[in-house]
């Protein structure tokens, strides 16, 4: 998939594996990415702080977000996080699913996303293992801690994915600033 693109997600039960590597000329300490969920509603806000789902709530109220937990480092190949997703069960005001990627103590450790590569964003069937989107951020973002890597939304009740690849440069905080 291209930045921009949509596609229809037509199971109710899929897997968001999220990767990434840190450059090899990157010099400065761990670098620690971590996935987070905002699950919204009509107006664009989360519900309630429980519906904030991340590396310390790793659950969404209604039990159809279930975050993998942190991985700090992101080596190997493959997905770093994963988050599981079950459509048949989210609750019925949630209209958005945003999937953001943020650098952990980014400033106080002068870390931007123009330190990592090969991040993506990936939906696939895990009972079947078949991969229905994937979308590979291939920008550079120099100056930006946090990325909206994609988001997931009901339209005509019906759940699309759209390939988003929007940085920012406020990190975590931007993004509940955005969003609460």
């Amino acid at each position: 998939m291209q930045k921009g693109e949509r596609a229809n997600i037509e199971l109710p039960k899929f897997t968001i594996g999220l990767g990434w590597d840190i450059n090899e000329s990157h010099t400065g300490g761990e670098c620690d990415l971590d996935a987070s969920v905002f699950l919204l509603g009509e107006n664009r806000k989360i519900l309630a702080d429980e519906y904030f789902v991340f590396y310390n709530n790793l659950q969404s109220p209604d039990g159809a977000v279930k975050h993998s937990g942190d991985n700090r480092t992101g080596a190997g190949d493959g997905d770093d996080e994963t988050i599981n997703v079950d459509l048949s069960v989210i609750n019925p005001a949630i209209k958005e699913i945003c999937v953001v990627v943020t650098i952990h103590e980014a400033a106080q450790r002068r870390q931007n996303f123009g330190q990592i590569r090969n991040s993506f964003i990936r939906i696939y069937d895990a009972a079947k293992n078949v991969e229905l989107v994937k979308f590979e951020l291939g920008e550079d973002f120099s100056i930006e801690t946090a990325v909206e890597f994609g988001r997931i939304y009901k339209r005509d009740n019906q759940w699309r994915f759209e390939a988003v690849g929007l940085g920012q440069k406020g990190g975590l905080e931007d993004f509940l600033a955005k969003y609460a």
